[in-house]
């Protein structure tokens, strides 16, 4: 990771804070304007600190699921932290949160500059953070969780990291299937509404929700989408959700 929080880009106002070339040559850029950060893959935004609800409401809609004192979450996907830092507000002390970041630069920028922007979740004790593929958690973990949430890439159909394809076909929700318990809840994130992923939902015969969480500073004609999936789901939480 090469810091360099005096380089402009092209559009003046930015600034990039940090720059790592992947071992598979994909590029990922910290930039930063004013108190706002963004994270770019491969020249395409991955993340921005000025959309950030939708992944906080992904962890507490799970976290409105899961009903034991002691909960074990996965989470794939560290981000800017958002995600994290409210399933964190949402459960317990008692609560084992494990968070699978495949990039460590990411986790050290989350240590770093981007630390305040969701008050230093990764500082918790209730968080164990690995740098490896959820995946790779999923299909080697012996002990069942209560709920998964998946904030990886931007979905289904807007992959920008190939290698996540995988975790959005019948096989691998199957194995999360085989992790969750009797009562856990899945929670994946996407940019877009995804008919195919729907389609799989069905034909592997889970309960499925989609909510449309609007982007905070539009009229709301522009969402990200929010699924829920589980062998159950409690219908209580289910008030004004958009499906």
């Amino acid at each position: 990771m090469h810091e360099d929080p005096t380089e402009v880009t092209k559009n003046e106002y930015w600034l990039r804070r940090a720059f790592v070339q992947t071992s598979q040559g994909d590029q990922i850029v910290l930039r930063q304007r004013g108190a706002v950060f963004d994270i770019r893959f491969n020249g395409w935004e991955l993340m921005s600190s000025q959309t950030s609800a939708s992944e906080r409401r992904l962890a507490t809609l799970v976290c409105d699921q899961i009903d034991c004192a002691a909960p074990r979450i996965l989470i794939g996907g560290l981000g800017m932290g958002y995600t994290l830092r409210a399933t964190l507000d949402a459960v317990g002390q008692g609560a084992r949160i494990t968070v699978c970041e495949l990039f460590e630069e990411i986790v050290a920028w989350n240590q770093g500059p981007l630390a305040p922007l969701a008050a230093y979740p990764l500082y918790d004790n209730r968080v164990t953070v690995l740098t490896k593929s959820v995946l790779d958690v999923i299909l080697s973990h012996e002990q069942s969780f209560d709920a998964i949430i998946l904030d990886t890439d931007n979905g289904p159909d807007a992959i920008m990291h190939s290698p996540n394809r995988i975790l959005y076909k019948r096989e691998t929700l199957q194995q999360i299937c085989r992790r969750l318990g009797s009562q856990g809840v899945v929670g994946l994130w996407s940019a877009t509404v995804s008919l195919g992923f729907e389609s799989v939902l069905e034909d592997i015969g889970w309960h499925w929700r989609r909510i449309c969480v609007p982007l905070g500073q539009t009229d709301g004609s522009q969402s990200h989408i929010v699924y829920l999936a589980g062998k159950t789901l409690r219908p209580e939480n289910c008030d004004n959700l958009n499906i």
